[in-house]
């Protein structure tokens, strides 16, 4: 979707073009979510407490930190979300046609942050025609033309989509994998929201046995949220978090399990993890407040409170320490720090490569500006010139190998199973760009 990457460019145009600044937007963006997010809890809880707890959990949230620092659109996504969703029960409430026609700009501005936002749009639909009850009323037919007045603002990038489509970018949800793989994949992605120790899915079993209590633990407080949410609430309330809970998880969850795919990943299902927060946020707002709760039962639960806290805590802590994190697939680039060392010590190093140009993107943010890259088509044979002190070929194929060692007499020392050092032949001191007979 392209206004977070339209507003990305001024941004950089106006800062520099800089990793930091260009992930100091997304960190800019975050921090939005935690006055939408009291703004809901005020709209839909009517309570500050609420508000303020549900903020403290997403200010330490693992998940909402760790795409808060990502040069990617999830943080603007997680804010039109909440906008979209305070702006609805407003103008439920207000039944005003400025309150819909903010409403239908919020339902746009989420279009065009996210395609997975029309799932929200979809469970925000089944909310108001489920408090309805299916009847033309009043509400349902605002609600309807803000719908259609925000797809219609969507129509010109829905054509866009259209005419250009964009070739095969998620290509590993293919993967084939069993019901019970699934549901442990479905289960530590839902718990990174209050605690995530960094585990990738190509770590160790045991790894992942240690954390099975600490997971197991944390689904049941989300379960249990969500029934005192159910039990104590008005159902305007607790079906607006369960539509948002299902919004995205459901229809992915479908398909994973029905059809066996992989596309349970977190940063796809972040609104629902944002329902599941509210939830939780409303639980510990009530049993530390109830009349109905003990003393030593209001004690326990700040306890438990904490405990939630101070896990997130150690997790961003973690997080913050880390090298690589599970999300930048550590199976694949975790060698990319030892290989960037051996580079940079060369004097005058060259780099040249065929592979995956993502990855040799990835490689070049840990090497400095000596390191000159050249990268090279499919099925070509790169001209190598003289002046370089080490000739080096990252990910590169076969057919480049065997045609750099043939064309130019040369010999390979294999330094990684990612690099490989290019020995030239030298005449009079100095190294031909290519051996001419």
């Amino acid at each position: 979707m392209p206004l977070y990457f339209v507003i990305l460019r001024f941004w950089v145009e106006w800062f520099g073009n800089f990793v930091a600044v260009t992930r100091s937007f997304s960190a800019f963006i975050s921090l939005l979510t935690f006055p939408c997010v009291y703004w809901l809890c005020q709209v839909l809880f009517k309570s500050s407490l609420t508000g303020w707890i549900a903020i403290a959990l997403v200010a330490i949230s693992p998940v909402h930190v760790l795409y808060a620092q990502e040069a990617r659109a999830y943080s603007l996504w997680i804010v039109a979300t909440l906008i979209s969703s305070a702006t609805l029960l407003r103008a439920m409430r207000l039944q005003t046609k400025f309150a819909w026609f903010t409403y239908a700009a919020a339902l746009s501005l989420g279009f065009y942050s996210q395609l997975f936002f029309i799932f929200v749009a979809f469970g925000q639909g089944i909310y108001v025609f489920a408090i309805e009850r299916f009847r033309l009323s009043k509400t349902l037919i605002s609600y309807v033309l803000s719908l259609i007045a925000g797809f219609v603002i969507f129509l010109p990038w829905v054509f866009v989509m259209i005419t250009n489509p964009a070739p095969e970018g998620v290509s590993w949800t293919n993967t084939k994998q069993t019901f019970f793989a699934s549901a442990t994949r479905w289960a530590g992605i839902v718990s990174r929201a209050f605690l995530d120790l960094g585990i990738a899915p190509g770590d160790a079993g045991k790894l992942k046995l240690v954390l099975t209590p600490l997971i197991l633990i944390i689904l049941t407080l989300m379960i249990y949220s969500i029934y005192v949410l159910c039990r104590r609430t008005d159902k305007r309330v607790w079906l607006f978090v369960l539509t948002l809970s299902g919004s995205v998880a459901l229809p992915l969850m479908l398909v994973d399990f029905v059809l066996e795919k992989r596309y349970g990943t977190t940063r796809y299902i972040l609104p629902s993890i944002l329902g599941i927060q509210l939830a939780v946020a409303h639980l510990f707002s009530t049993k530390i407040t109830s009349i109905y709760t003990s003393l030593w039962q209001k004690k326990l639960w700040s306890v438990l409170g904490s405990v939630v806290i101070i896990s997130g805590i150690l997790s961003c802590t973690l997080m913050s320490q880390s090298q690589m994190w599970w999300n930048k697939v550590p199976e694949i680039y975790q060698q990319y720090p030892q290989v960037a060392n051996v580079i940079v010590k060369a004097n005058k190093p060259l780099l040249i490569s065929d592979g995956n140009i993502i990855q040799l993107q990835a490689l070049g943010h840990l090497l400095d500006q000596k390191v000159r890259f050249q990268f090279v088509t499919k099925g070509q044979i790169p001209e190598i010139n003289y002046g370089f002190t080490d000739v080096f070929l990252f990910d590169s194929s076969d057919f480049l190998k065997a045609g750099v060692e043939k064309a130019y007499n040369s010999k390979f020392k294999q330094i990684d199973k990612l690099l490989w050092k290019i020995t030239l032949p030298t005449y009079s001191g100095f190294q031909l760009s290519r051996l001419q007979f």
